[in-house]
């Protein structure tokens, strides 16, 4: 079922701070697609900070979001983006990516206590990722941007982050 993001009723942001997105270079058409859809929607809800890194693969996603949250001393990134495509071949090759990459990501937010959103689209057919991948308000990187958005809000309100 395709859902959309309701971006009219994010909450705003003071004093934003960096956001960095992470992209698989696998299936650039349609990562490349999630990903300028998420930083167009960030950049409307005042980020201006917008770093951008593009990756061998989803498997990759994990150690370059430690990478880059162990180098914040800081604690300027606000959240972490992660788009890929993982298409289903003939082998197991897709459940070890898909796996492995969504346990990592899910271990880097815990340990540096900061929002990791996947958007690595797991499919078994190319058409499952073209029809998140859209140019239209089902595409997943505006979900994304509003789930980093919200996550954000919601860890200064409780204070779990401190206000800049």
């Amino acid at each position: 079922m395709k859902t959309t993001a309701n971006l009219a009723g994010l909450p705003a942001i003071e004093n934003p701070g960096r956001i960095a997105i992470l992209k698989s270079k696998w299936y650039p058409h349609l990562v490349d697609s999630l990903s300028n859809a998420c930083e167009a929607a960030l950049r409307r809800h005042g980020y201006e900070r917008i770093e951008v890194h593009r990756l061998p693969g989803s498997l990759e996603l994990p150690l370059a979001a430690a990478d880059l949250l162990a180098l914040d001393e800081g604690q300027e990134i606000d959240a972490l983006i992660c788009f890929g495509v993982i298409l289903k071949g003939e082998t197991l090759h897709f459940e070890m990516i898909t796996n492995e990459c969504m346990r990592g990501l899910g271990e880097v937010m815990q340990r540096y206590r900061r929002p990791v959103v996947v958007e690595v689209l797991p499919v078994l057919k190319i058409e499952h990722a073209e029809a998140r991948a859209g140019d239209d308000e089902f595409n997943k990187g505006l979900e994304a941007a509003a789930a980093a958005i919200e996550m954000i809000h919601w860890r200064r309100s409780v204070g779990a982050t401190p206000r800049r």
